[in-house]
């Protein structure tokens, strides 16, 4: 195997007077391509990584290796390139077992994203268990994605949703929660980090709460991924949905977790591919798990490149990126409200590096245009969670994201650069 196929490029080395953190970052930085890269003429900052991360190098080649050595279908060839690519594929879902600590490779489901990953819990487990009248209970906080699935659900079987209220600072209200329980009650499904104010909820105590009633909880964990240690047997969710393009890994593959008690009595999601066993016309045998919720010919290389990016994150340590990003969260929170007429939201004690503002007589959508000349990209909008903008009284705020190659100096770019709004607008 080539340097270039699997091993990150170091091509500039920092300033030997950086030390510790500051030293590292810029040696993480230099495993992403894409940094190095302008827009508008200048050097890019790229602030948006709540929506999706950059790629390192170590990624894009593994893909690219499958598709140049190995390309062929899994499971089902007795071929070599099938058998290798079958290897890898079934790797890289014991690189996620380890990466969650889930007990067994089996409960780790493949699917495109967090989306499906919901969608295929309200479909077969929500579908097949719940009835009129049984309460689902969501957050305040929700992105669309752990909203939307089980209102569909609550069209389907006549269940009903109740939501956890959200306080000033963008907490969850805990004894709200507790009120919410009844013997209704069949699920709880609730986001691990805010992705429009990076809170991170109390999900141990909550799944604890839930448990002692009998009810099992979602974790969306679409945000909390990439920035913290996850630990589902430690935290002994029923099931933990992410997507891979959060974790500097592909678009279009993600991860469902469940506990195989759960996936064993749940019914298959779609029909077709790895999840049959055999088939007659009277009738079907499926699959066992997970193959059972793996229809059709899956993302073969999003899943190979998704336990690339497992390993370059294990080995950077997950001590390094929480330290760097929480150092990087407090400093920009303090340089951006020096800035007047800017408004935090969100102010949660427990965050991840995700901050969100607005900026008293500019839309946020001004704000994103005029930033992306400056070359600092940042999010504008509502950021798929409507109703957590209402609850504000917002249509939208601006948001700073931040990943582990971001640094000081972009932090820097973009205050200067919501100066430069200021200016712009006369504000």
């Amino acid at each position: 195997m080539s340097r270039s196929e699997h091993e990150p490029v170091r091509n500039h080395m920092p300033p030997a007077e950086l030390i510790g953190d500051d030293f590292l970052v810029l040696l993480w930085r230099n495993d992403f391509p894409i940094l190095q890269v302008t827009v508008h003429g200048v050097p890019l900052a790229y602030l948006d990584n709540a929506a999706t991360t950059q790629k390192p190098l170590s990624v894009i080649d593994a893909e690219n290796h499958y598709y140049r050595n190995n390309n062929a279908n899994v499971h089902r060839g007795i071929h070599a390139l099938s058998q290798r690519a079958t290897d890898a594929f079934e790797a890289a879902r014991v690189k996620v077992q380890h990466l969650i600590n889930a007990a067994s490779a089996n409960e780790i489901i493949f699917v495109r994203g967090t989306t499906e990953a919901i969608n295929l819990v309200a479909q077969s487990y929500g579908r097949s268990f719940f009835k009129a009248g049984d309460e689902i209970i969501v957050s305040g906080m929700e992105h669309h994605s752990n909203i939307v699935p089980w209102q569909i659900l609550c069209e389907q079987t006549g269940a009903v949703l109740r939501i956890i209220p959200v306080n000033h600072s963008g907490e969850l209200e805990f004894e709200a929660y507790n009120r919410l329980f009844n013997q209704h009650t069949r699920l709880v499904a609730v986001t691990h980090v805010s992705n429009a104010l990076g809170t991170v909820n109390p999900v141990r105590a909550m799944i604890d709460l839930a448990h002692i009633r009998g009810v099992p909880v979602l974790l969306d964990g679409a945000q909390a991924i990439a920035h913290m240690p996850v630990d589902v047997q430690g935290l002994d969710c029923d099931f933990y949905a992410f997507s891979g393009h959060k974790l500097y890994g592909p678009t279009g593959i993600g991860v469902l977790y469940a506990k195989s008690a759960l996936l064993d009595i749940m019914p298959p999601y779609q029909g077709g591919g790895d999840m049959i066993r055999s088939v007659s016309f009277d009738g079907t045998v499926y699959n066992s798990i997970p193959y059972k919720f793996e229809a059709g010919t899956p993302n073969i290389a999003g899943a190979i490149g998704l336990g690339a990016a497992v390993d370059y994150l294990s080995n950077i340590g997950f001590d390094k990126v929480i330290r760097h990003e929480q150092a990087l969260l407090s400093y920009a929170t303090q340089s951006v409200m020096r800035v007047p007429g800017v408004r935090i939201i969100g102010n949660a004690l427990e965050k991840t590096g995700i901050l969100s503002f607005v900026l008293e007589g500019v839309h946020p959508h001004d704000i994103g245009s005029i930033l992306d000349l400056q070359g600092v990209a940042i999010r504008a909008g509502h950021h798929c969670a409507m109703p957590l903008m209402k609850h504000f009284g917002l249509s939208a705020t601006a948001r700073a994201s931040f990943g582990l190659y971001n640094t000081k100096d972009e932090v820097d770019k973009l205050v200067a650069a919501i100066f430069h709004v200021k200016e712009v607008f006369g504000v």
